[in-house]
């Protein structure tokens, strides 16, 4: 899995009917800076309104997944947002000027050419997974539904269905590497089993539908007098099957092409937890409302570790600045370059990393019989890395000093001692404005908080 966040390098459009509500649509992926996520924008609409991809947003999961903000609806959602999982694409604006993305031939794979085509680029910021750290379940007896996360340090989702069909019988799809999406999972088609379709019809569904768009299992024998009013129902001049199968006898690209669009469904559905996922997913028999049903128990768990407030730190992964690179960019050396690397920076966030040994230079006189970091020097590395976080708002950052302004509310909660490592992360409360930065500060140890306070600091140029 990528470990930076991507966008795209170029705007591409994308055009056709709506499944559902058979209004033929324009739709533009546009690139999105860092920490903007996915979003629609109904352009068609007065005041041009945004659309966040969120869980809460559902309003809707008749036959697909509708999200409503602002006044306004985007239908059908799932498909254009299985691309953008699938691609691992963090941040970009989807422009619609009608109310639903077009269906295209009803899977993921157009969405994902045309991604293609624009280019994807990599941003100077690490992904905010979130890990999945304990099991989670949702179930619905009723529907015999069950889908299920467990901790891992990938994304892998399964999918078992059964259909209760002579046609399809049991049926799984897996993903184990979202590399696998292209070629895997994004070309499996939507499909709807006979019996349904007229049901949808009347409920003033697939409006858009047809048999370019989707498949249609026939899981009956069907009398010849039933295929002339599908061929009026479908407004096609013919519509046969020889025997129980496919409808029109379309080839499935997949033999297990049903399992694999419920997987992209899935994949789809859960993007609009808001964060990239950590875990592995195993579903059965998974549908629109109980993947969001799921979707809100993931981010439910999200509020709670927001809560907590407790940063993660992986030591295998490559950080967003060495020591090297925070050299060049602070004026600090030995002994008073105080962090050791930078691990997150956004325009609004910093975290960084300092290993506490034995060998700093202050334990030969800071109760050396009991070596315990002295506050002062906690208060300076998170101050250094709260300087990464300012210095990274101007063009040449090594024209400029960062001064200490002043430090408020600081409490130190645990003592840290050698062999700790302390994550900071510092956060800007407010915009920077004439070169005056505020910022709260937090420092952890092994998941707990051990200091937080609020500091200011200013940045001066250097020829000022």
């Amino acid at each position: 899995m990528n470990d930076k966040q991507h966008t795209i390098k170029a705007p591409v459009t994308v055009s056709g009917i709506g499944l559902h509500t058979g209004v033929v649509s324009n739709m533009t992926f546009k690139p999105a800076p860092i920490n903007h996520g996915h979003k629609f924008q109904r352009i068609d609409l007065p005041g041009k309104p945004i659309i966040n991809v969120d869980v809460d947003n559902v309003v809707d999961l008749s036959r697909g997944t509708t999200i409503e903000q602002n006044g306004a609806r985007v239908n059908t959602v799932e498909h254009t947002l299985a691309a953008l999982v699938g691609l691992q694409i963090d941040n970009v604006l989807i422009e619609l000027d009608g109310p639903e993305p077009p269906i295209m031939d009803g899977s993921s794979i157009e969405f994902v050419k045309v991604l293609h085509e624009a280019g994807l680029q990599e941003q100077n910021a690490l992904r905010n997974f979130f890990e999945i750290t304990q099991g989670l379940s949702y179930k619905d007896e009723a529907r015999g539904v069950e889908i299920a996360a467990l901790p891992l340090d990938d994304y892998r989702v399964t999918v078992m269905v059964d259909y209760n069909s002579p046609v399809l019988g049991s049926q799984h799809a897996s993903i184990t590497n979202l590399e696998q999406f292209e070629k895997e999972i994004a070309p499996s088609r939507t499909f709807v089993f006979l019996h349904e379709l007229e049901m949808l019809y009347k409920q003033n569904l697939i409006k858009g539908g047809d048999l370019d768009n989707a498949i249609v299992i026939v899981d009956r024998v069907v009398q010849d007098e039933e295929l002339t009013h599908l061929s009026e129902l479908l407004q096609k001049q013919k519509v046969e099957v020889k025997e129980e199968g496919i409808l029109n006898n379309t080839e499935l690209r997949f033999r297990n092409e049903p399992a694999r669009h419920k997987l992209l469904d899935l994949l789809g559905d859960l993007a609009l937890i808001g964060r990239p996922i950590k875990g592995q997913i195993l579903a059965a028999r998974p549908g629109h409302a109980a993947n969001i049903a799921f979707a809100k128990k993931v981010k439910k768990m999200i509020h709670e570790a927001t809560i907590k407030n407790v940063p993660t730190y992986d030591p295998k992964k490559k950080p967003v600045m060495d020591i090297n690179q925070i050299a060049a960019t602070l004026p600090h050396r030995y002994p008073f370059l105080l962090i050791d690397k930078i691990i997150h920076l956004d325009d609004t966030t910093v975290m960084g990393v300092k290993n506490i040994t034995m060998n700093e230079p202050f334990f030969q006189g800071h109760f050396p019989g009991n070596p315990v970091l002295p506050g002062v020097i906690q208060i300076e590395a998170m101050a250094q890395t709260g300087g990464i976080l300012v210095l990274n708002t101007v063009e040449n950052p090594e024209d400029y000093w960062t001064y200490f302004l002043g430090i408020d509310k600081c409490r130190f909660k645990r003592k840290v001692i050698p062999g700790d490592t302390i994550i900071f992360r510092c956060e800007l409360l407010a915009p920077i404005k004439r070169g005056i930065a505020k910022m709260s500060g937090q420092a952890f140890v092994g998941g707990q908080l051990v200091m937080e306070a609020e500091m200011s600091a200013s940045i001066v140029k250097k020829d000022a």
